[in-house]
């Protein structure tokens, strides 16, 4: 086996990405504490092609260097806007015929491997803050809920963790 080097990967760049087709999904952090974790979920939206990523409540927004520490330049591909209300753009992306869906452990959930995106809707996947998760109020202006299993002693995963896994399994399913 032989390491690719990062000229062999074929990647685009940043006026191509902006003019590739987009899977039809946004992404909206709901008071997402961390820089840190802001960064990675730049970064694993721009390598499955999400659309937009919405920034709320004390979500921090770029320029930042430490979201740019993680994100590596994302924030320059992907799409994002701030908004200060996370169930305000629950509902303007409700009107505009998107499904929400919160990522969180609620009744009833649909586990993550039940779900199937269906190919003529759009989605809106919401991400929570570290500690307290998707607030309630968002969880209830969402039209559902995705779970992600977990079989270990830890009730929850980290945020970033979490988005990345559930933008793939999105990615995955849609191009099946």
């Amino acid at each position: 086996m032989r390491k690719l080097k990062n000229e062999e990967l074929a990647r685009l760049d940043v006026a191509a990405f902006k003019r590739a087709k987009k899977i039809p999904l946004s992404i909206i952090l709901d008071d997402v504490r961390s820089l840190n974790n802001i960064g990675s979920v730049f970064r694993s939206a721009d390598a499955f092609l999400v659309e937009k990523i919405y920034l709320c409540g004390i979500t921090a927004t770029p320029p930042h260097k430490d979201i740019h520490k993680t994100a590596l330049g994302a924030t320059e591909s992907v799409a994002w806007e701030y908004v200060p209300n996370a169930v305000d753009i629950v509902s303007q992306l409700k009107l505009k015929g998107y499904t929400t869906m919160a990522v969180e452990q609620a009744e009833p959930a649909i586990q993550l491997n039940d779900f199937e995106p269906e190919t003529n809707k759009k989605y809106a996947l919401i991400f929570g803050n570290e500690v307290k998760g998707v607030s309630q109020e968002v969880v209830d202006a969402a039209d559902g809920v995705l779970e992600i299993p977990q079989f270990g002693t830890k009730h929850s995963l980290n945020i970033a963790v979490s988005a990345g896994i559930v933008i793939w399994d999105f990615w995955a399913k849609w191009h099946r």
